[in-house]
């Protein structure tokens, strides 16, 4: 694909969703961190569900860690995974108390290392607590990315490494939430919805569907 088709691509994308939002609820960084990491495979729909009984009672590193695993996973049972996350959250809130003054770090680096944040996880955070041009490339940026064959690779890291270097600056800060949104309600996993995609004719995808 070239550079020029790149920019349409990223051009329709922002004229179609001007200020695109994650679909997870928070209202401070501590919240965002600890929805990401128990979205983790899960939906945003069901952590939304859970976060809603649990950041009223524990939005603070030192509220949740008082709840311990055993309180915390009374909010979070219905995830997925929830006895690891609950397990990692807890870990998490005490490195943040002890050694960043219960703040998240801006630092790349210092988030992978907290227990259940990894590389995507840390991404999001940069970029959206922060606003650095990260992109955290989940299921749906990864077949977006290779489908449309915007930024074709054969792991996500690979994918992420190539939509650094070709989408265009002025763009990057919001990519990721194009991409995943685009890939959330458009081009699905079974059946993209060709037929009512803003991109379809810029897309490079073989077997494109009338559906809409």
């Amino acid at each position: 694909m070239n550079p020029v088709k790149r920019r349409e691509i990223f051009a329709r994308l922002r004229e179609h969703i001007p200020d695109p939002k994650s679909d997870l609820e928070y209202h401070s960084h501590f919240e965002l961190l600890i929805a990401v990491i128990l979205s983790a495979q899960a939906t945003d729909v069901s952590v939304n569900l859970a976060t809603r009984k649990l950041f009223p009672v524990a939005n603070t590193p030192e509220a949740m860690l008082a709840l311990g695993e055993e309180g915390l996973k009374q909010y979070i049972r219905t995830i997925g995974l929830f006895n690891t996350k609950a397990k990692n959250v807890i870990k998490t809130c005490a490195i943040l108390i002890d050694d960043y003054h219960s703040q998240v770090p801006e630092d790349q680096k210092a988030l992978e290392a907290l227990p259940g944040v990894g590389r995507k996880t840390a991404n999001v955070v940069m970029n959206v607590a922060f606003g650095h041009p990260t992109i955290a490339v989940d299921t749906h940026i990864f077949r977006v990315s290779n489908r449309t064959r915007l930024a074709q690779g054969k792991t996500p890291l690979a994918v992420e490494k190539r939509l650094l270097k070709v989408v265009p600056a002025e763009f990057r800060l919001h990519a990721h939430h194009w991409l995943i949104l685009h890939g959330r309600y458009t081009c699905l996993a079974r059946k993209p919805r060709c037929g009512s995609c803003v991109i379809e004719d810029l897309c490079e995808y073989r077997d494109k569907t009338e559906v809409d």
